[in-house]
């Protein structure tokens, strides 16, 4: 997920809304219309907006009498964190490391078997990008130690990791 979609999706105060509506339990459109004192029309094109970039999914459920009704709910935790101050903005996802894994234990429930094979490399992923982050806080911390060892073991960690570029 991008974090600048991410921001322009949840910059509407009426999403935001909607979000807080539908942490509650999901919801289909009239439901969240009436509550917000919203168009119809006007929730269909927020929630077609977040729907797009995957922090809600639509759910279709049965009821006594005529077609199954669509529900909306929230797929998954996204935490934002921002820091502003006179020299600097640092704007940073929580948890979009934790991305993958969520579709993975999605797959998982769903009894697609071809996910634990993705499980054990992303298991991998994180072992070696662990190691990549502890090494970093020696040099850190005892840079002197490291200066001769430094460079072959990230070079061999950062292999590891494809979104590292060296």
């Amino acid at each position: 997920m991008n974090l600048e979609a991410v921001l322009d999706v949840i910059g509407c105060k009426t999403r935001r809304d909607i979000l807080a509506l539908l942490t509650e339990e999901p919801k289909f459109v009239s439901e969240i219309s009436q509550q917000l004192n919203i168009g119809q029309k006007a929730i269909i094109g927020h929630l077609k907006a977040m729907e797009e970039l995957g922090l809600i999914n639509p759910t279709y459920k049965k009821i006594e009498r005529g077609r199954p009704r669509k529900y909306y709910e929230i797929t998954q935790g996204v935490e934002i964190k921002i820091f502003i101050k006179p020299d600097k903005i640092n704007m940073h996802m929580l948890g979009e490391e934790f991305t993958e894994l969520y579709h993975i234990e999605e797959r998982l429930y769903n009894g697609d078997i071809e996910a634990i094979s993705d499980l054990k490399t992303l298991i991998e992923k994180y072992k070696n990008a662990l190691k990549y982050a502890e090494e970093l806080l020696k040099q850190v911390e005892f840079p002197h130690q490291q200066k001769n060892e430094k460079k072959t073991i990230i070079t061999d960690i950062t292999k590891a990791i494809p979104e590292y570029k060296n």
